[in-house]
């Protein structure tokens, strides 16, 4: 069986990790990467010895792609489409007609916000993003929220299967890395937020929340990775609170496994998420977290036990029971958290229930609709 995996190529966040880490562990005979564009998630999956092809799509509307993509599938024989992302579901919609092979699809974000801020023409894109969605042949939600979210959507629930998130937790951060190379002491509180720099990650939550804590304890700090569209805005805010010296914008990192453990708690304000990898990463790194209650979080946090589960609302609250507690409890919560998330989200543990699905998809049979 061979299996093509199209994705638009400019993940840079949680999507690229969850879709490499899942190729990473399948038979790389099996499988290939289909990008749009020369990205990011391309050059790493060339690092992994994943195969992989660039269609070149000229610009996100182009559908000349589309008869690149289907003598690509031709050509190659292959069994099975998996598609992840807006630009590839819709995509793969216009061709499933003409294809008599099943087509798979990932849910990795809420259609209602991949195209938050962008207007009359967002809300007709994510129109036709569901659209797509409701025409795969199988569904693959990374949470029992957006099981239940494709269901609102008109997905039949017989074709629908929920798999959760995993990451690798044989990959060990580096054990050399330390405070002072990024600025910092080791009385210092340090607050990690992974997030692209986008409205759905909800900064402002955070950095408005972090001002009121830092009022008191000057010695608290917050730790912006990844970059967006949103960076001067956020930026402006910060000024606005004060909060220059204590807000610390690192871009995008290809280190996050080395600094996420050098922190005491990381923090995820997001509006909506799956399954958030970032939390698998925190807990990879045994460090506790704070979250808003979205998506897969009360699979991946149920108690206070590993970390602090909150509504917007009480954030700035929860922050400050963060930083009451001393070194070593915060160092219990993240070694349980590592130890409960370890045993459940591993990537192993996905890509076998992955490849039980792909088992079924492959007898069934698929008819042919029409031609383009």
């Amino acid at each position: 069986m061979k299996i093509l995996h199209l994705n638009a190529g400019n993940e840079t966040g949680g999507g690229m990790s969850h879709i490499l880490s899942l190729l990473n562990m399948l038979d790389h005979d099996e499988v290939v990467l289909g990008v749009l564009e020369d990205g990011e998630m391309f050059h790493k999956a060339r690092e992994l010895s994943i195969d992989t092809v660039n269609f070149k799509q000229s610009f996100p509307y182009d559908l000349s792609v589309l008869f690149h993509i289907k003598r690509y599938i031709e050509n190659e024989n292959i069994d099975m489409v998996h598609t992840h992302g807006p630009r590839a579901n819709v995509l793969m919609n216009i061709l499933k007609p003409s294809l008599s092979i099943p087509w798979i699809l990932t849910l990795h974000s809420n259609p209602d916000d991949d195209f938050m801020g962008h207007g009359v023409k967002g809300s007709m894109f994510a129109k036709l993003h569901k659209c797509a969605i409701r025409q795969a042949d199988h569904c693959l939600a990374i949470s029992e929220s957006f099981k239940k979210l494709l269901h609102t959507i008109g997905v039949a629930n017989e074709k629908i299967s929920t798999i959760y998130n995993g990451i690798d937790f044989n990959v060990l951060p580096n054990q050399n890395s330390y405070r002072e190379e990024l600025g910092f002491v080791d009385s210092d509180f340090l607050i990690g937020m992974v997030a692209r720099l986008e409205p759905v990650k909800q900064h402002e939550l955070a950095i408005e929340s972090f001002a009121e804590l830092n009022k008191k304890n000057p010695n608290t700090h917050l730790v912006l990775i990844g970059n967006g569209s949103r960076e001067h805005e956020l930026k402006q805010l910060c000024s606005q609170n004060n909060l220059e010296r204590h807000v610390h914008f690192f871009g995008h990192r290809e280190d996050v496994s080395s600094i996420l453990p050098l922190m005491d708690v990381t923090l995820l304000t997001s509006k909506s998420e799956s399954f958030p990898l970032v939390l698998l990463e925190s807990a990879r790194a045994r460090v506790p977290v704070i979250t808003t209650n979205v998506g897969g979080v009360p699979q991946l946090v149920p108690s206070n036990k590993y970390g602090w589960v909150t509504e917007c609302e009480d954030l700035t609250k929860t922050l400050h029971l963060a930083y009451e507690k001393n070194k070593d409890e915060r160092q219990v919560m993240g070694d349980r958290f590592y130890h409960f998330a370890r045993s459940r989200y591993s990537s192993n543990h996905l890509a076998q229930q992955v490849t039980k699905i792909y088992d079924i998809m492959y007898k069934l049979p698929i008819e042919v609709e029409s031609h383009v």
